[in-house]
This record gives structure tokens, sequence and C-alpha cells, in this order.
């Protein structure tokens, strides 16, 4: 009863704030690095912003960005930057709207990226994760019965106090009156991002996304959408990850890395290059040529113990039903032979999409075993009984729940000792199942 009493509290005071000072959602922590972090915001209507900020070990020495303007293009979102930070230190900061210092009800915090290297064991750290993020609004929803419900789950996500939430796709789900204008698009980004209960978590956490076809255009949509430029555009302005795909000007897909830690993140785009599902000529495609290389050249490159590769749609699922990388087999052989032939250890997949959740393990001759886990959904339907009653023969047995949920990854130990421990929650935060793999298996 009291925790009833204290979110009403807040949810109340949240509309009090938000309406009296322009601020519609956010704000919200983008990536952190040592010197440097972004922290997103947007307005109801345009206004100038601007950011202060000091580390909690010394609060008598207050930093201050300069003033920005939010403007109607860009969904009046603002990505400010953060430039005088130290490494491995806790920063409080305050967010200003027309020179008013905008008092919020739950913390708005974020911490520098460690230095850790040749000094010391690689810091513990906890990672989030979820996909199918869909906020119901009667005037735009299909008739029946809402499909988006409990919304109490990103509070429950926020309790856990996670270093980062990595939002695996379908973070919001355009309608029919969305995805064929600007107009439609920036509207579903707002009202999906300024419900309540999101704000606390987009407030204190590192917060990094890909997408899947409902935030990339309609249903199983691929290259071949029309307003596919537009809808990378909202997702930049939305999001506020380190890059969006690779080229010099970032106008082909959104694809990127980050690390954190002993791990390294690959973010991958499986729809802007996506070969059209009804073509009956040309190759099959997910990634494209373009982004497979570059992941592997990453993955190749990379140093870290723990290399997440995150992607929308289900890698190891040995079905070939509804989007699942089975239905491109060569690009999926492909895939998994340039990982074996470059002995790249430490790889995981990380992927949503299917609104149930499941661990994958694909055994391999010679090497370690893959696996890829499934987190989804967090507030849309959850799969009908045929895809639930799916013959996936690498499922690893009592990892699926048809349910509401999200999951945490979490990095401990020391050196060679270093595990990760993968811990589905339901929408309340209780631990529905867990999986520790030692860093040694991914060897």
């Amino acid at each position: 009863m009291l925790k009833n009493i204290y979110y009403l509290f807040v949810l109340l005071f949240s509309v009090s704030i938000f309406a009296q000072n322009n601020l519609k959602s956010g704000p919200m922590v983008g990536y952190c690095e040592m010197k440097e972090a972004m922290i997103w915001l947007q307005t109801s209507e345009k206004a100038s912003v601007k950011i202060q900020y000091f580390a909690i070990d010394n609060p008598s020495e207050i930093f201050e960005t300069q003033s920005f303007t939010t403007i109607k293009k860009n969904g009046f979102t603002f990505r400010i930057v953060l430039d005088q930070l130290q490494p491995g230190k806790k920063y409080k900061y305050d967010i200003f709207i027309n020179k008013k210092k905008v008092a919020l009800p739950y913390e708005t915090s974020f911490s520098s990226k460690k230095l850790w290297q040749w000094r010391e064991d690689a810091p513990d750290f906890t990672v989030a994760l979820g996909s199918c993020s869909y906020i119901s609004e009667a005037a735009f929803d299909r008739p029946g019965k809402p499909y988006g419900s409990e919304y109490e789950i990103y509070e429950s996500i926020a309790a856990k106090n996670p270093d980062i939430m990595v939002w695996g796709g379908d973070n919001i789900y355009l309608r029919e009156a969305d995805y064929d204008s600007k107009t439609g698009i920036y509207y579903r980004y707002s009202h999906s991002r300024s419900i309540k209960e999101m704000q606390p978590l987009l407030a204190k956490t590192q917060n990094f996304a890909i997408w899947d076809d409902h935030d990339f255009g309609p249903n199983d949509s691929d290259r071949s959408f029309y307003n596919k430029h537009l809808t990378q555009q909202a997702f930049k302005d939305f999001w506020a990850n380190k890059n969006y795909g690779m080229d010099l000007n970032h106008s082909e897909g959104i694809y990127s890395t980050f690390n954190w830690g002993d791990a390294q993140f690959f973010l991958m785009d499986n729809r802007f290059f996506k070969s059209p599902n009804d073509r009956l000529t040309g190759e099959k495609t997910i990634l494209g040529k373009e982004q497979l290389n570059w992941l592997i050249d990453a993955l190749s490159s990379s140093n870290a113990n723990f290399k997440i590769i995150v992607i929308g749609g289900q890698v190891l699922n040995s079905v070939a039903d509804n989007e699942n990388y089975e239905n491109y087999p060569e690009e999926k052989a492909l895939l998994l032979k340039e990982i074996a032939d470059n002995k790249i250890k430490g790889v995981l997949f990380i992927s949503g999409d299917r609104h149930f959740p499941e661990l994958s393990m694909l055994p391999r001759a010679n090497t370690y075993s893959l696996y890829d886990w499934t987190v989804s959904p967090l507030t849309s339907g959850v799969a009908s009984e045929k895809m639930l009653n799916e013959k996936n023969e690498y499922r690893v047995a009592g990892s699926m729940f048809p349910q509401h949920n999200f999951g945490t990854i979490s990095f401990t130990g020391k050196k060679e000792n270093r595990q990760i421990k993968l811990t589905l929650f339901d929408k309340d935060g209780k631990e529905l199942w867990n999986k520790v793999i030692m860093k040694k298996e991914l060897e």
C-alpha cells in the first residue's frame, strides 16, 4: 500500500512539474565516457535548455553547459554533451529550461567510465535488457483489448539500479496513422517516451538502443520502406547512442558499438539493409555485406573478454519461421563461419522481437558453444500458442516464460574467474530464471 501511495505521489508530482517547466520527457542519460557524457531531453515547445552538473565527491565545483534551443524540426529534442568529466566518478545533474531549474521527484545522475586498464581488475557492472515496448493509445490502436500494459515494469528495471539499459528493438510501435509522415513518426516517439513510469529509468541509467520493424516502419518492414530515412532521423533525435552507421555522414543504418568494463557491445541494424521478404531474386540478407564486414572487423579487433552482439531478431533459433535468421541461411552461415574462422572469443547474442524469452545454445565442434538470449516483451502482447510451441532444437530447457519480462547481465569476478550471469525478471522485478556463464566457457 505504501509503495502504491509513493508511486501515485511521484506520478502526480511529475505531471505537475512537467507541465510547469515545458519538459515533455526525459532527461535521459545516453552514452558516458571518461571525459564526456550525453544527456537527452524533450520540451513541449521551443525553449532554451542547459545543464548544471557536479561530481558527488566534490559538490562545490559546479559545471555548466551553454544554453541550447529546442526546435520543432527535431521534435523539440536536444542532446547535450557534458564535457568536463573525470574518469570513474558519479555525477549529479540538473536541467534548466528557460533559465529555470526543473525539480524532479527522482534521481538524475550518471557515472563516467572508469580508467581501470593496467591498474586493476575490470569493474563489476550490470546491464538491463528489454524489447517490445508498446504504449497503448485507444485513438490509434486497433479495436479490442489494449495491446500494451503493465508499464510498472520500467520502475522495476530502475529499482535494479543497472549501469546500462539496452533497448532491444520495437521500442515504439508505429501505427498506421504514423509511419507515412514525419508528423506521425515524431508523434509516436513523443507519446511513447513521455509516460511517467519510464522517466526514473531514463534519468539515472545509460540508455542505448537498436531498432526492429516497428520503430523502423510497418510490421516486417525492410530496406524497401520509403520513409526509412525519416525513421532513421527520428531514431537519432530520440536516442543518445555514440553514433549511427559507420559511413562518413552516418546516413546508412543505425549500427554502432560501445564498451564498458571488459565488455564490448555491437548494436546491429537488422532493417535498413534487409532484403524484401517477398522478393524472389537477389541475395537474401539481413545485415548486408557492408555491415557484416564491419561487424567481423570489429569483433576481430576487440580485446574485450565479452563481445555482446545485440540484434532485433533471433540468430540461433533452428526454426525458419517469422523473421528468424534461419530464414537467411547463407548469411547466417557466413556470420557463424567468420566468427569461427577468426577464432573470436567471448561472443554472446542478445535478441528480442519474439514476444517471449528463451535461451538458445548452439554446440560447435572444437570450440565453445554459442548462446543467443532472447528477452521480450516488455509491455506488448505475449506470443501466440503457435509461436510458443516452436520446436527450436537449441532452446535451453526451462528458459521460456510467456509473460512480460526484462533481463539483466551481471559482469562479475576477477580475471580468469570472470563470469556473466543472465537473470530474467517478471514485471515486478521477481526473478524467474538465471544462467551463469564463465569467461573460460567462451574461449
